[in-house]
């Protein structure tokens, strides 16, 4: 199994703005600085992540996005389903028609780890993520070095 830049994208801005929207609203545009995405790859994404229930928008001066739900009750395999990104290690997807419309030898070893990997990352919500040391220490640091790039675009010499 192979997670693709859209999962890993799609997890690590949501932890941004559930790191971020804490005290208010996180605009696409402060992830993209602070995570170095393409602001139109996260719209693609955030659309996603809306019509699945997991991020709401606030219009308006001050607006941006926030979480629908608590931190403890996003896991990272629901992001990662929410932007249809497979979490399947199987080349059949599942099907079970690996090897001439029936499944191969491995099938079951595959369906299995992808079980495990599904159950692993279910077992991870936002807010087990947010009480690491570490993940913390990256936020604020990302933060500070996003808004160095801001004042320096702000007063250029």
């Amino acid at each position: 199994m192979r997670l693709t830049t859209k999962g890993r994208y799609a997890v690590t801005a949501m932890l941004d703005l559930a790191f971020h929207s804490q005290i208010k609203p996180v605009t696409l545009t402060d992830i993209a600085a602070r995570q170095t995405i393409s602001l139109s790859y996260l719209e693609q994404l955030f659309a996603r992540l809306r019509r699945a229930g997991m991020v709401k928008g606030v219009r308006g001066p001050g607006g941006g996005y926030k979480l629908c739900r608590k931190t403890s009750d996003i896991n990272i395999a629901d992001i990662i389903a929410a932007v249809n990104e497979p979490l399947d290690s199987t080349k059949c997807g599942g099907e079970a028609n690996c090897q001439k419309d029936q499944a191969c030898l491995t099938h079951d070893l595959w369906m299995g780890l992808s079980e495990q990997i599904r159950d692993y990352l279910k077992g991870i919500s936002l807010a087990d993520l947010l009480e690491k040391n570490q993940v913390q220490e990256v936020a604020i640091r990302q933060h500070h070095d996003a808004q160095q790039v801001i004042e320096i675009y702000r007063h250029p010499d």
